[in-house]
């Protein structure tokens, strides 16, 4: 599975644009939030991607029964013709060769 590039602005960054973000970390804490923030979004990314590509999954084959279920009876109406046209050219075929024959 592709990871999600290292910088994903947050959506306030994608809002405020070229506003400055704050620098990372609280002083005297050692804590980078901007390394658990992004680990915190890659997580949630990874599993958005899971979600939605068994739902995608889903919605696609529900799509193609029901087109599957919509195209049969138009495909044996045009495979019934088909065959009538392929059976009355042969029985004509036939006739003509053995009235010739004759």
């Amino acid at each position: 599975m592709n990871k999600p590039p290292r910088f994903v602005p947050t959506l306030t960054e994608v809002v405020q644009g070229s506003e400055q973000a704050e620098p990372s970390g609280e002083p005297g804490r050692g804590i980078d939030t901007d390394a658990v923030q992004l680990a915190l979004v890659q997580r949630i990314l990874q599993r958005v991607d899971v979600t939605l590509e068994r739902r995608l999954r889903e919605a696609v084959g529900e799509l193609i029964l029901e087109h599957t279920h919509n195209l049969a009876p138009l495909l044996r109406v045009q495979i019934e013709n088909t065959v009538r046209e392929a059976v009355s050219l042969a029985l004509a075929q036939e006739a003509r060769q053995a009235g010739g024959s004759q």
